[in-house]
């Protein structure tokens, strides 16, 4: 099974508001680099929106490391909390329904095809790929800033 390398990045202007993300994925020395936005979205469904189109974008099962600044994925996936809510008809143990709950679908269908591990980096702090991912994201939350 060929191993890949992702590393993704949301942008939102407001929450909500015009939002972009980007993905860097890499095999060997292969690169490709994907982003992509929606005009009216949250900075956590770009975060998904991310890791979803890099990982489509693989055209075979892989084992993949995705590197990402997102909490919010990292520890719902980490810590199981994802599960719990798929588990209870997405609610979380406060009662209050999962937010995002169509992407975290998208997202597990995706798990359940690639070997996954998710690996948070602090953002903003001078990680190359974490950088990149950004300025994509960035660019694609000004090109729908503008719309």
């Amino acid at each position: 099974m060929k191993t890949v390398e992702i590393y993704t990045d949301g942008a939102c202007s407001g929450n909500p508001g015009p939002g972009g993300w980007g993905a860097i994925l890499r095999y060997g020395k292969h690169e490709k680099e994907l982003s992509g936005g929606a005009a009216e979205t949250t900075n956590n469904r770009m975060e998904l929106s991310g890791v979803i189109a890099a990982l489509s974008a693989l055209k075979e099962p892989c084992t993949v490391l995705v590197t990402t600044d997102s909490k919010y994925i990292c520890d719902s996936i980490n810590k199981g909390w994802v599960y719990s809510w798929q588990k209870k008809n997405w609610i979380k143990s406060d009662k209050k329904p999962a937010l995002n709950a169509d992407l975290w679908q998208r997202l597990l269908s995706l798990l359940e095809v690639h070997q996954v591990t998710f690996h948070w980096v602090k953002g903003h702090a001078g990680h190359p790929e974490n950088e990149r991912c950004d300025q994509l994201a960035v660019m694609q939350r000004d090109r729908f800033a503008q719309v």
